[in-house]
C-alpha cells in the first residue's frame, strides 16, 4: 500500500523521453573562402575590439554581401520599389517542405526532372541538383521558367535550390526571379543538400530583419518530421 505522505512517481517522471528529431544543417560555411557573384562584395573580417587590460571582450567587424552563403532574396533585389527582406512575411521560411532530387539536371531543372515528386506537395520545395558538392558561379544548375510556373500551380510559397541562383549567371532578364515576383513566392539560394535524402522535412531558414537590404544570409536547417 502506498504511503500518502510519499506518493509514487508522477506520470511525467515515468514517461518515456521524447525522441530527439534529427537535424540537417543545409547552410554552407561563411568565411573568406565563400564564393560570391563575380564583382560582388567578398567576405572579410577584422578584429575591432580585442581582449586586453581595459577591454573585456573580442568584437569583430565583418563586411559581406547579403547574398553570401545560404540566403533569402528580397523582392527589391529584382524589382524597384518592392519590399526589403526585413519587411517580408516569415511564414514561407518555416514549415513543412519537400526535398526533390533533380540530379544531372544541368543547365536547367525542367518539369520532367521533378515530375516523380509532385503528389501532395507541401508549401515549400527545395531542389537538390548536385551529387557531391555545392556548385560554384562557374557552372551550376538553374531553374527553367516552365518548372517554376508548374510549381506555382501547386500553391507553393517558397522554392529553394542548392546553387547560387534560380536563374543562369549570364541571364539579364532573370525570368525566374520575375516569376517569383509575379506569383508572390520566396526563394532560398545556395543551400547544401548533398547529404539530404529525398523526402519531406520541416524547414527553418529565417532571414535577418534587415529593413533596407535586398537579401539576408540565413542559417537554414531541416528537421526530421515527428
Amino acid at each position: 500500500m502506498t504511503d500518502p505522505a510519499f506518493p509514487g512517481p508522477s506520470a511525467a517522471a515515468t514517461a518515456t523521453p521524447a525522441r530527439r528529431l534529427k537535424l540537417w544543417d543545409i547552410s554552407p560555411a561563411v568565411d573568406e573562402h565563400s564564393a560570391v557573384f563575380p564583382g560582388d562584395t567578398a567576405y572579410s573580417q577584422q578584429l575591432h575590439f580585442s581582449l586586453a587590460p581595459g577591454c573585456p571582450v573580442n568584437v569583430n567587424r565583418i563586411t559581406l554581401s547579403p547574398h553570401t552563403g545560404a540566403h533569402a532574396d528580397a523582392p527589391m533585389h529584382y524589382a524597384s520599389g518592392e519590399a526589403a527582406i526585413g519587411a517580408v512575411d516569415l511564414q514561407p521560411y518555416l514549415g513543412p517542405c519537400r526535398v526533390i532530387h533533380c540530379l544531372d539536371s544541368s543547365p536547367l531543372v525542367e518539369p520532367a526532372h521533378l515530375a516523380h515528386a509532385l503528389e501532395n506537395l507541401p508549401a515549400r520545395v527545395l531542389l537538390r541538383t548536385s551529387r557531391a558538392a555545392s556548385q560554384s558561379w562557374a557552372s551550376f544548375s538553374a531553374i527553367s521558367p516552365a518548372t517554376l510556373a508548374l510549381l506555382a500551380t501547386k500553391n507553393i510559397s517558397l522554392i529553394g535550390i542548392d546553387t547560387p541562383s534560380v536563374d543562369p549567371a549570364t541571364s539579364q532578364d532573370l525570368p525566374c526571379h520575375q516569376l517569383l515576383l509575379e506569383r508572390g513566392l520566396r526563394v532560398l539560394e545556395n543551400l547544401v543538400l548533398d547529404d539530404v535524402p529525398e523526402g519531406d522535412y520541416e524547414l527553418i531558414a529565417l532571414p535577418l530583419k534587415l529593413m533596407q537590404a535586398d537579401a539576408s544570409p540565413v542559417r537554414a536547417i531541416l528537421r526530421e518530421l515527428p
